[in-house]
């Protein structure tokens, strides 16, 4: 039982670090790195490419992550007799997935399609549109990783 809890920790750590790490490599790595040095006809296209690959990921992250938690969490007796941090976590957890659906279904979508037809300040303001949602995920991420190491001290 203890192997179980562990690889449920590690599957779902992995998931979360996927995840929140991508977010920050995308938006202070790799986003400043491709305007500072590409005109839109060629940033866009490599930025939509470098989304669509980091969305599909995500995807599979989530239903690890998900995934990894309920195993967690039925095995530590349900949700009744989780702590209160879990609780948030879980509540915190289902916003980020709700803005990556938001992302994935929406502007995502949109960016693409202006891509494809060169409609370059139609594609910048569908990828600042994704950029200011990415960032809400990632603070969203930070503060589950604090509530997640410091919860049950604070909480």
């Amino acid at each position: 039982m203890r192997l179980l809890y562990t690889v449920l920790v590690f599957v779902h750590l992995i998931g979360v670090i996927v995840w929140v790490g991508g977010m920050a490599v995308i938006l202070f790595a790799v986003r400043p790195a491709a305007v500072a040095q590409l005109p839109p006809p060629q940033r866009l296209p490599l930025l939509a490419g470098v989304l669509q690959r980091f969305l599909d990921w995500v995807a599979a992250a989530i239903v690890a992550i998900v995934a990894s938690g309920i195993g967690l969490i039925l095995g530590g007796g349900g949700f009744g007799a989780a702590h209160v941090s879990v609780h948030v976590m879980a509540a915190l957890g289902i916003v980020m997935i709700a803005i990556f659906l938001r992302i994935r279904f929406g502007p995502f979508p949109r960016l693409v399609t202006a891509v494809a037809m060169s409609d370059w300040p139609i594609a910048a303001s569908h990828l600042d549109t994704i950029r200011r949602l990415v960032l809400v995920n990632l603070v969203l991420g930070v503060v589950v990783a604090a509530v997640a190491t410091v919860g049950r001290t604070l909480l």
